[in-house]
């Protein structure tokens, strides 16, 4: 117990101490939503009712959760990023709050059924206080990549304590199972990547003009890295930023490659949208689906800067498209190895595997069977 009211002061100190600056981010569009929410409980109440509680970092893990909160009447869901949030809202049986910071937990949580919490988001006021609020606290798709491991060694007397407050740990491999176990995990169970699960919804059919390669999920630097790499005069090519508040920013980098066009500003009927233009800005949210769909090759972002560790290569594998990745992968390691046929290659080498890459497909399906059992039962 000592162990947790020294914890809860020193978040209390960092939290007074950050105050100016919190203030000051909280006007950027970015984070006008999640700050006040988060640090200043603006409009971010404690759920109403005593349901199923997920909660998710941002858009990916949220959107991974749809396999398992389909099989729920009602389920409350927190989260701690803008993106996370919307997406959490598409949700019909949700009710979706931003996780507060630490301090405010002890007299934010109410009682709940289940707490299941995904991946890396090891806070540990959250479990301290739902695993005696809650009839039991899971951690799912847990995994530790082999770059984070050390450091998460370094502090082992400290995950130790977190995990003396989780039932049930879902490991998403067995070496995330090892791991998991060196840190203090108990009851470790590997049932697979929640995001190797996946079933699209079209909404739009793309059409076409030649063949399309759909540069997905980018981040700063990596536009200009892949589009210094192909020969446009080729392709058709869709440009797709990870952020919606870059969507500026790489639009005025694309116009020096060529005439670039806006989606926004094609036209849609019928649920059909004809691709006109050879560089194409995808500022719209929620579009990749359809893009993979359409798409000749898939070039994977987040990937070819070394600050991001890579983006989930499963949803382009569904459609058995080929898949081009750049190396920094640390993030997504475990779904790399349930894709077969993704060529990992550095930036100015893209032009000359273009033609090389085979269809990529996945390997194995996660077990939502088990995940779920392990969350009700």
């Amino acid at each position: 117990m000592f162990f947790t009211f020294f914890y809860y002061f020193f978040s209390l100190i960092i939290y007074f101490i950050s105050l100016p600056f919190l203030i000051i981010l909280s006007f950027k569009t970015k984070y006008k939503k999640s700050i006040p929410a988060r640090f200043f409980l603006y409009k971010n109440p404690p759920f109403n009712e005593k349901h199923c509680w997920f909660h998710s970092c941002s858009l990916g893990e949220t959107k991974a959760l749809k396999p398992v909160i389909e099989k729920f009447d009602k389920v409350n869901i927190s989260v701690i990023t803008n993106t996370g949030y919307e997406e959490a809202k598409k949700y019909k049986n949700a009710d979706v709050r931003f996780l507060p910071y630490e301090i405010f937990l002890p007299f934010w949580i109410k009682p709940c059924e289940t707490l299941v919490v995904m991946e890396a988001e090891l806070w540990y006021m959250l479990f301290f206080i739902a695993k005696r609020r809650c009839s039991k606290t899971v951690l799912l798709n847990a995994r530790i990549s082999e770059k984070s491991y050390p450091k998460y060694l370094k502090f082992k007397w400290f995950y130790k304590k977190i995990f003396e407050n989780i039932d049930t740990v879902l490991a998403q491999s067995e070496e995330d199972k090892k791991r998991l176990q060196e840190l203090g995990a108990r009851n470790v169970e590997v049932v697979g990547n929640i995001k190797t699960y996946f079933k699209p919804a079209i909404t739009t059919e793309y059409i076409k003009q030649k063949p399309l390669i759909v540069v997905a999920s980018t981040h700063k630097n990596e536009e200009e890295l892949i589009l210094n790499n192909l020969p446009l005069n080729e392709y058709q090519v869709v440009v797709v930023p990870r952020h919606p508040e870059r969507f500026e920013e790489v639009y005025e980098l694309m116009k020096k490659y060529g005439q670039t066009i806006k989606a926004t500003d094609l036209k849609t009927q019928n649920d059909k949208c004809e691709l006109n233009g050879d560089l194409i800005l995808m500022n719209k949210m929620g579009e990749l689906v359809n893009l993979y769909a359409a798409a000749d090759i898939v070039i994977l972002g987040g990937s070819f800067v070394d600050n991001v560790g890579g983006h989930n290569p499963v949803e382009p594998a569904y459609f058995i498209k080929p898949v081009i990745s750049g190396k920094y992968i640390f993030n997504q390691k475990a779904l790399y190895k349930e894709v077969e046929n993704i060529v990992i290659t550095e930036p100015e080498k893209i032009k000359d595997v273009l033609k090389k890459a085979k269809p990529t497909y996945i390997k194995n399906i996660v077990n939502i069977k088990r995940i779920l059992d392990s969350i009700i039962d």
